[in-house]
């Protein structure tokens, strides 16, 4: 629904909401200028524009709605409310949770600039970095959800002996 409405080509678009709630693209560039600094990082020179980071004499990498991480974040915000904890340990998660997601995004952004820029006969064959990166942040989130239901359930299952 957000991308009909911030897009103007999309049905119910609205240019107020566009120009003031665009959270999607203040995502997209809290991932591309980071990426970018870490690309410059390994010598390479980089720009970027609202949605593309481009590697000069390297890969040109759009960075597209399902590229941002929202899926995976909705997945873990769902998890959350889901779960029965305090509140104080329901926030402490989403917030390592989002960070720890934004920050591999960012990785692996930066990743593929250097990594094709590096290997440029490779450029057209890695088309499965989506799947790469699903696999990799869900496999971070079950370990942190892991670990996070482990204290919080030992902690009440204490609690509740203690009352005992």
């Amino acid at each position: 629904f957000m991308n009909s409405v911030l897009n103007d080509t999309g049905r119910f678009y609205n240019a107020f909401l566009t120009e003031h709630f665009n959270y999607i693209q203040w995502v997209r560039s809290a991932l591309i200028i980071p990426a970018t600094w870490i690309i410059k990082l390994f010598g390479f020179y980089a720009i970027h524009n609202e949605m593309d980071v481009m590697v000069v004499d390297g890969p040109y990498l759009r960075v597209n709605y399902s590229c941002i991480g929202l899926g995976v974040m909705s997945f873990l915000a769902a998890f959350v409310l889901a779960f029965p904890a305090k509140i104080k340990a329901k926030v402490q998660l989403f917030i390592i949770g989002t960070i720890m997601i934004y920050v591999l995004n960012v990785l692996r952004i930066a990743g593929l600039g250097v990594l094709l820029g590096h290997f440029k006969s490779q450029r057209n064959n890695f088309t499965y970095h989506h799947e790469i990166f699903n696999i990799i942040v869900y496999i971070c989130i079950f370990a942190l959800l892991y670990f996070w239901i482990r204290k919080n359930t030992e902690t009440a299952a204490s609690k509740h002996k203690k009352v005992d």
